[in-house]
């Protein structure tokens, strides 16, 4: 304690006028200090008042600089020192040292700013504000041969990399360049861990991304995909999934994707095709969703399925009904679902068996796979009546579509079971298939969902609805009732936010349910004329000419 107090009075006269004398030998006794004890002696050293003498002390030409940093550095190991190192005012002088060419005032004062700034994205912004990112990148390229440089850098990329704000600073510089330079010339499994750390943020970044594949990131993962493919070890599966999971990264941006892409011809692309049938199941997942990724437009969609992409898809998929990976399963329907975007895709592989093989998923009780399987099933029954009818026929696909319809704790599965009911009623306008949905009760969910908030899935269902009424009424008739057709549609007709198609497609709807007794006294009861006139003066023609129409058929029934 007494050394203590001997060393802050000494340093309490160096900050006063400047000299070294006795400066080192007490900065060593509180570093001494903070190695016996850090907590301890932080504290004591807060409370003897030292914080305020050391901005002084961060002088660009003294020889104690490094300890001072290291001073700091140390203290702020303990979370309490924090903001009373803010307070002293010692970041914007650490800052100015991150120009100094002296490699151990580098290293000290890039550790006592990671120390201070520590978990907190209030400071670590601050520090971008002021910066840092574009002086550091430059550090890294000068000083990339000295490995405890290197990591104090690489550290801080990793936490300032986690803030949006510090994206487009990165994006700046030639961040990627050096950490592709620094990743080709590591050989420890330890330090590629650290690069991939700062890469898996950045490349967040569509800008980035593109650097990164420019700067030849996807050759370096590609190698490392190679050595640790087969590899049993701990690490070589860590690798394997860090680099197949950062490839796929990159293929988030449309131009990075693009340009890996090639028309289809590129090696990195016939790479990733070459993952679908691999035995390892991180490879399959990666494989599966860099095809999901590739097929994010028309164009590269339509070569794929042209280049018999989808076989490799079903047979990945057949290998995983029985060994059950739901990531593969989940990414393999991702790919798939996206593929049957394209009109010309749809029936090339209805004619290959995907609504086959993916019903075979159909028993699965994993919400994302549901999800996919939905959404991959209503892509490709889009403008297909025959399929369409085929699916809306299969007994069990509509029994599971109405039990999914009540998935209330999966909004997701829920909304797309009821949007695949109402897309095999409207694509295959059959009677057979609005006897199986009535059958199996779902009727209900469709009238249901003409009352959701997404517009899209309002009219999808009124039209379903329509298909309902027209083809079989009488059928439908006591679930029409039970569900309040009429009254849900009164609302939508009264409501001044429901859009022009809602409006149209409800009063359509009105019309086809009029030939039903019971149906047609609720429309009499609900004073249906007053609403539908009041319509004949809206903005929108094609409303405005309904309304009268419908306004005739209701007087001439009344």
């Amino acid at each position: 304690m007494e050394n203590l107090r001997e060393a802050l009075e000494k340093l309490k006269l160096a900050s006063s006028d400047s000299t070294t004398d006795g400066t080192e030998s007490s900065l060593d006794c509180l570093l001494s200090a903070l190695a016996h004890n850090n907590t301890e002696a932080s504290r004591k050293m807060q409370e003897m008042g030292i914080l305020p003498l050391l901005p002084t002390l961060l002088n660009p030409q003294s020889s104690c600089t490094p300890k001072v940093a290291n001073i700091i550095a140390e203290m702020a190991k303990n979370e309490f020192m924090r903001s009373s190192c803010v307070e002293a005012g010692l970041i914007a002088p650490l800052v100015q040292l991150l120009n100094s060419t002296d490699q151990e005032v580098l290293l000290q004062t890039g550790r006592a700013l990671g120390n201070i700034c520590y978990d907190s994205h209030t400071l670590q912004a601050q520090l971008i504000n002021m910066g840092v990112i574009p002086t550091l990148v430059k550090l890294l390229g000068i000083h990339s041969h000295n490995t405890a440089l290197t990591e104090m850098c690489l550290i801080a990329f990793g936490n300032l990399a986690e803030l949006e704000s510090s994206k487009e600073q990165f994006a700046s510089t030639n961040i990627a360049e050096e950490l592709v330079r620094l990743f080709q010339k590591q050989t420890e499994h330890e330090k590629k861990e650290m690069i991939f750390e700062v890469l898996a943020p950045l490349a967040e970044n569509d800008v980035i991304k593109l650097q990164l594949v420019d700067a030849g990131l996807v050759e370096c993962l590609l190698e490392v995909v190679g050595q640790t493919v087969d590899g049993e070890r701990e690490e070589d599966i860590a690798q394997l999934k860090t680099a197949s999971d950062l490839m796929v990264l990159l293929l988030l941006g449309d131009e990075s994707m693009q340009k890996l892409f090639e028309g289809g011809k590129g090696s990195v692309f016939q790479r990733v095709l070459s993952w679908i049938p691999s035995h390892n199941h991180q490879l399959q997942l990666a494989g599966a969703l860099a095809i999901a990724n590739f097929a994010r437009n028309d164009g590269n969609c339509i070569h794929m399925v042209d280049t018999g992409i989808v076989q490799k898809l079903l047979e990945l998929l057949d290998r995983h009904v029985e060994e059950g990976n739901v990531t593969v399963q989940h990414a393999a329907l991702s790919a798939l679902r996206n593929l049957a975007i394209p009109v010309v895709n749809k029936s090339k592989m209805l004619s290959a068996g995907v609504a086959d093989v993916v019903l075979k998923f159909l028993q699965s009780e994993m919400p994302p796979v549901q999800f996919k399987l939905l959404g991959t099933l209503r892509m490709l029954i889009d403008t297909q009546a025959e399929a369409a009818e085929q699916l809306g026929t299969n007994g069990k696909l509509v029994e599971r579509l109405v039990e999914w319809c009540e998935a209330k704790d999966h909004a997701g599965v829920m909304g797309e079971s009821n949007r695949l009911l109402s897309a095999l009623i409207r694509h295959s306008k059959s009677k057979e298939v609005v006897r199986a949905v009535i059958q199996k009760g779902g009727v209900k969910h469709l009238v249901t969902m003409a009352t959701s908030e997404h517009m899209i899935m309002q009219n999808e269902a009124l039209v379903a609805l329509g298909l309902i009424a027209a083809l079989d009424l009488v059928a439908a008739e006591k679930d029409f009732v039970g569900a309040s057709l009429v009254s849900v549609l009164h609302k939508l007709l009264s409501d001044e936010r429901s859009a022009p198609e809602i409006k149209y497609n409800s009063m359509i709807l009105i019309c086809a349910v009029m030939g039903s007794e019971p149906l047609h006294k609720e429309v009499q009861s609900l004073a249906f004329i007053d609403v539908v006139s009041k319509l004949r003066a809206h903005e929108n023609k094609t409303v405005s000419h309904q309304a009268s129409l419908t306004e005739q058929r209701l007087t001439a029934q009344s």
